[in-house]
């Protein structure tokens, strides 16, 4: 009996000692844990708590979006003051839409002031100018033939409706305008202002300037050639004139322009059929008509012939064929 209650005491012993090594345990866990260690709790399964809280690994920070480069629309007050407002393109571009307003200003007046010169050169040759068309003036008489009193022995070249008579035989040779120097300008040449040697002269109440064999009226701030005006009248013609024999009476032919001796002046007639010359000067026009080549000033046609071994033309008589 007395070793069954030594056992007991024993056992209990035992036991108190092995809940007081527990709970020392225990403790210990409990200090560790508060410093960053486990915790027991209920059940003996222990459950880690982080020391700090982290980010996951995945979670990646949230997009930033910049501002775009390029820079937004600006609505500013037109230059001239106006109400007007110019929008900049927003696409970055450093063109400017005032600068493009100025030049397109700028060259709208450039226009407007060269509107009145603009046929004064053409492919940079003054010489080719033709402003005949500006010109209002009646004064295309002078391209009109006369007729002949010679009967024609030859028969007329016939074609499309109409009748082409001449004297001699139909002789190409290409047209090469004559020079007949600095002072001498065919129809349609601009200048801005005239020598001192013109001379003011009245047909049929209109205005004319003559210069050296030239015939000017006034157009757009200066002078442009034009036709010798039938019944103009000039004290001297100049020298290099040609003496041309029309069948009744001479001629004399300087530039394209017929004067008849008038007492002590010189009239401007129109050309007379069969009239030869030796020379034509700018401003003709080479047309084609069927097989043959005229040369064509105003409405009066130039056939070319050979006259004595010599190139030259003959002024047609044009008819209708009826």
């Amino acid at each position: 009996m007395k070793n069954i209650n030594k056992t007991i005491r024993k056992a209990v012993t035992i036991c108190l000692a092995g809940s007081f090594f527990l709970i020392s345990i225990d403790s210990i866990a409990q200090r560790r844990g508060g410093s960053g260690g486990g915790v027991h709790r209920a059940g003996g399964a222990a459950q880690a708590r982080p020391a700090h809280q982290s980010r996951p690994a995945n979670q990646s920070r949230p997009a930033v979006t910049k501002p775009s480069t390029n820079k937004p629309a600006v609505t500013r007050p037109g230059s001239n003051g106006s109400g007007t407002k110019v929008t900049r393109p927003s696409n970055g571009s450093n063109t400017k839409i005032s600068n493009r307003t100025n030049n397109s200003n700028r060259n709208s007046n450039n226009n407007i002031r060269n509107s009145g010169n603009r046929n004064t050169n053409i492919s940079g040759n003054t010489r080719n100018v033709d402003r005949s068309r500006d010109i209002t003036i009646n004064n295309n008489r002078n391209t009109v033939v006369r007729r002949n009193t010679v009967v024609y022995a030859r028969p007329p070249y016939v074609y499309g409706g109409y009748r082409y008579h001449a004297y001699n035989p139909y002789y190409f040779h290409p047209y090469r305008p004559f020079y007949y120097g600095p002072v001498w300008h065919p129809w349609g040449f601009f200048v801005a202002t005239l020598a001192v040697t013109a001379i003011v002269v009245s047909v049929e109440s209109t205005q004319y300037h003559y210069d050296q064999g030239v015939w000017y009226a006034p157009s757009n701030g200066g002078y442009t050639a034009v036709p010798a005006p039938v019944g103009g009248t000039v004290n001297n013609i100049p020298s290099g004139a040609q003496t041309v024999n029309t069948g009744t009476v001479n001629n004399y032919y300087y530039g394209g322009t017929y004067y008849e001796k008038d007492g002590s002046t010189y009239k401007v007639v129109p050309p007379t059929a069969g009239t030869i010359v030796d020379n034509l000067p700018e401003g003709g026009k080479e047309v084609t008509i069927g097989d043959v080549k005229y040369v064509k000033f105003g409405e009066t046609y130039y056939q070319p012939v050979k006259v004595d071994g010599k190139d030259k033309y003959e002024v047609v008589l044009v008819e209708e064929d009826k």
